[in-house]
Order: C-alpha cells, then sequence, then structure tokens
C-alpha cells in the first residue's frame, strides 16, 4: 500500500515586534518552514530564519494592507510620508497614504486591497 503524502500547510509570517532584522515592516512572507523556535521565510527566494517570538504567522493568505508606524530609525522612506505607510499584502511593497481609506490599489503591483485599521501593528521588544 502507498504511503500517503503529507503536505505542509501554507503558511505566512511577519514582524510583529519593532525589531531591525531581515525581514520588511508590515511585509508577510512565506513560511517554507515552522518549528517549534524558528520560522524559516521565504526573503527573495532566500530562506532566512527567524526567531518563532518575533512574528506573527497565519495560514490564509494576507488580503489585506498593512498599517505600519514609521521606524524610528527608516533610512529609506520618504521624510513626507509621515507616522505611518502602507504594505502590501501581495507584493510587501510600500505605500503612502493620506486620511482613513478603506482600500487601495497598491502602486507597485497594481492589486486592490482593503487597508487593516483595526489592528494595532508592531510593539516593542
Amino acid at each position: 500500500m502507498a504511503r500517503a503524502i503529507e503536505h505542509s500547510p501554507r503558511a505566512w509570517a511577519r514582524l510583529r515586534v519593532d525589531v531591525n532584522c531581515a525581514l520588511r515592516r508590515g511585509a508577510w512572507y512565506r513560511a517554507v518552514r515552522l518549528t517549534r523556535d524558528n520560522v524559516t521565510v521565504d526573503v527573495r527566494r532566500e530562506r532566512v530564519p527567524v526567531p518563532r517570538r518575533l512574528v506573527q504567522t497565519i495560514f490564509a493568505r494576507p488580503a489585506r494592507w498593512s498599517v505600519v508606524p514609521r521606524p524610528s530609525d527608516a533610512v529609506n522612506l520618504p521624510g513626507d510620508w509621515g507616522a505611518r505607510y502602507l504594505v502590501c499584502p501581495a507584493c510587501q511593497g510600500r505605500a503612502p497614504f493620506s486620511g482613513f481609506p478603506r482600500e487601495l490599489p497598491c502602486p507597485h503591483c497594481r492589486g486592490v486591497f482593503t487597508v487593516a485599521w483595526e489592528e494595532h501593528y508592531l510593539k516593542r521588544e
């Protein structure tokens, strides 16, 4: 009798604390390996292990913009973006916004997504 092939569930992970590491704040990454202590994510075709305590993991494809507070040590964000910016759930691109839009198109991948205003994203480690 043939053995059944076990498939790993699809998982995504993003930083849940405000730390500097190989991940972009607010961006969801495909999790390629989950262990008790680490999550290994795919960052531009490279496998990057991250301590599990630093990330939020979900098992459904993310579909909403993350609202990210501007990091105090931000180096590649335009100054006129203000105190917060958005990160696309599909392509990880960043975008400025004004007001409180319900949904926005991504200027990079052109996908249209709702904004996760109710999330209180990023905590200090």
